[in-house]
């Protein structure tokens, strides 16, 4: 049964233990800038009307479980994140949700339903 002679040493298959320690595991953190750009828009939005810091909330925080769960990206369902994101960025992400829902709190809490339209 030993008939075959042994491969060259380029055409071998290099072991799994090999190919795991050429590629070092990288996470991507392009969800930090994105989530701060969010919330900045969200917080200048909050002058003009509680609801849009309220649904820029609640898009990051679906997006940030989204992050948790698997590589697809939130805000687009065909395109596959090629790198986990990090654990930094999913934090970034859940802290600004956090910071929007709060914004539309305080601003219920001051202003009531006369907050939730825009002043025309």
């Amino acid at each position: 049964m030993d008939d075959y002679e042994e491969a060259p040493r380029g055409f071998r298959r290099r072991e799994r233990l090999e190919r795991l320690q050429e590629r070092p595991a990288e996470r991507s953190h392009a969800a930090i800038p994105i989530a701060v750009v969010v919330v900045i828009v969200g917080l200048y939005l909050g002058t003009y009307s509680l609801l849009i810091p309220a649904v820029l909330g609640l898009v990051l925080l679906v997006s940030g479980t989204s992050l948790t769960s698997s590589r697809l990206n939130p805000l687009s369902p065909h395109f596959y994140l090629t790198r986990k994101p990090s654990w930094a960025a999913i934090g970034v992400v859940f802290l600004g949700a956090l910071a929007l829902l709060a914004e539309a709190y305080a601003l219920w809490v001051q202003g009531g339903l006369a907050r939730l339209l825009p002043h025309l």
